[in-house]
């Protein structure tokens, strides 16, 4: 039988346990690991590296792989893409820069969906409604790979954002990634290779490159002109 000052003792940290793992308490455990995370990119500001290039002392395949992980840290906390696909193929040239940038692309989706997932699910579905959230939210759950597939080819959707709406919705890991990886290689490719032509700003590789990121661009604004369009008629 339990001593009489063990059990009030037993039941508070039964109590504060239950508050610290309630959903509240992590989704401001996900608000303050992205605000730091943020205010770690603005204090060393990674895009330096398109002016200062890659440290020295690392080269080879070790390289590229150290980038991949750099790359997908960097954009779990909201550096943008495009940034790192050109720096990415700067530094490494078209062929290792995509797939530097494709890998970390996956590494970055996958650290913001599993932080979405495991700390702000629970408290932000009671908070799906509305129309458009609960539209947005049925076809990720129901038409995970396809719809996240469509959101990668089109770069209109912002990638954090497109990440966290995922991860509370109902997808399941594989979908997400596999879709990811998938469809952000027409974008990030063309971006890497901007990036390795840089210095030849007329040659057709680049002119190739940079028309078809205009030509995504307007794409994916016409695709949300339209939809936002059909959805104020409904």
């Amino acid at each position: 039988m339990l001593d009489p000052v063990v059990r009030p003792q037993a039941g508070l940290a039964v109590r504060c346990s239950r508050a610290l793992l309630s959903p509240w308490s992590r989704l401001s455990l996900l608000l303050v690991v992205l605000a730091s995370a943020a205010v770690t990119v603005v204090l060393y500001e990674p895009q330096r590296l398109l002016s200062a290039g890659w440290p020295p002392q690392v080269s080879g395949a070790g390289a590229v792989v150290l980038f991949a992980l750099a790359y997908g840290l960097c954009t779990a906390a909201f550096v943008p893409r495009p940034i790192l696909n050109l720096a990415a193929g700067a530094l490494f040239g078209s062929q290792a820069g995509l797939v530097a940038a494709v890998v970390g692309t996956v590494l970055g989706a996958g650290i913001a969906f599993t932080l979405g997932r495991v700390l702000g699910q629970d408290a932000l579905r009671p908070l799906v409604r509305g129309r458009w959230l609960k539209a947005a939210d049925g076809q990720l759950s129901r038409h995970g790979f396809r719809s996240m597939l469509a959101i990668r080819l089109f770069p209109g959707v912002p990638f954090a954002a497109a990440n966290y709406c995922a991860a509370v919705s109902r997808m399941g890991y594989l979908p997400f990634l596999l879709a990811t990886g998938l469809g952000s290689i027409p974008n990030t490719a063309a971006y890497v290779v901007a990036g390795s032509e840089a210095a030849s700003p007329t040659s057709p590789a680049f002119l190739f490159a940079m028309g078809f990121i205009v030509l995504s661009g307007l794409g994916a604004a016409v695709v949300a002109w339209c939809k936002r369009h059909r959805l104020r008629g409904r």
